[in-house]
């Protein structure tokens, strides 16, 4: 080998080794920053601790120092998006990772709360890659293949949401030469109050983590949350980072006295401008830790 021909392989070599690094040690690896940070405010006019939904560390049911990633995944409840939460064995491709627990499907508690999914078990990962904010993927069979519009539709919208829970995803691209789909191409099947931390079935203590996205009045989202008594356990609210016809984002750590109760309710609503009923309701059972 001529020394300008080494030359060369070492510089593709380290090229390669380059690529793989910025992928996080694969074409499917994601890195799990943070994402941006929404205002939040107590009933009482405290201001309340803001936090990022985090892209990879929801509130979960296993122990917060066992091994392991936290992931969400995106079913459906109804006809409408919704969260759950999954721990997984430590990995650097959480993008791999979270499509296969979707497709896995939703757990019995979830199930139990009206959870399901439109994403046949049988659907298997042949391609995926991240790069300059978009994932493409591969699945097969293909979502929209032996179906109609609309499940093919609320499939794409499981994986979409599911996926740009990572900062660097930020739209999704099926199969090849797809087009670019982000969550705003599914606002049709999005709850006014989307919920990604709390989710059904998490261990939660005081105090605890509620984040998401709403579309709501003034972009004001309240929060309580409840023993299995009915005992109101907190009341409070958060302002979402945009709100009356358009999405924002709310994060929000909320305090809570759990007394000797050992499960509840966290519920998110809305306050109708008409007449202060509770509009937009998402009920998402837990247990106390």
């Amino acid at each position: 080998m001529t020394l300008r021909r080494g030359v060369a392989l070492l510089s593709c070599l380290l090229l390669a080794g380059a690529v793989l690094t910025a992928c996080g040690g694969g074409n499917d690896g994601v890195e799990t920053s943070a994402r941006d940070t929404a205002t939040t405010t107590t009933d009482s006019g405290t201001p309340a601790t803001n936090e990022s939904p985090a892209a990879t560390t929801p509130s979960g049911t296993v122990a917060r120092d066992a091994a392991g990633t936290d992931l969400s995944v995106v079913f459906l409840d109804g006809a409408k998006l919704a969260t759950g939460h999954r721990r997984v064995a430590p990995t650097q491709a959480v993008a791999r990772a979270a499509l296969e627990q979707l497709i896995a499907g939703p757990n019995a508690t979830e199930t139990g709360t009206g959870f399901h999914t439109v994403v046949r078990p049988q659907t298997s990962v042949t391609g995926l890659g991240v790069a300059s904010g978009v994932a493409s993927v591969t699945l097969s069979p293909a979502l929209d293949q032996g179906v109609d519009a609309a499940t093919a539709h609320q499939a794409m919208g499981q994986v979409v949401f599911t996926l740009t829970q990572f900062p660097t995803v930020q739209s999704v691209r099926f199969g090849t030469g797809g087009t670019e789909m982000t969550r705003a191409d599914f606002a049709d099947i999005t709850p006014l109050i989307f919920v990604e931390s709390v989710a059904p079935g998490d261990a939660i203590a005081s105090p605890v983590k509620v984040a998401g996205m709403a579309n709501t009045f003034e972009a004001n989202v309240r929060i309580r949350i409840l023993g299995a008594d009915g005992s109101v356990l907190a009341d409070t609210f958060t302002t979402a980072t945009s709100g009356s016809g358009t999405w924002g984002t709310f994060a929000v750590n909320v305090p809570f006295a759990k007394g000797a109760q050992t499960a509840g309710t966290v519920v998110l609503f809305e306050s109708s401008a008409k007449d202060g009923s509770m509009v937009n309701v998402v009920e998402v059972p837990v247990t106390f830790s």
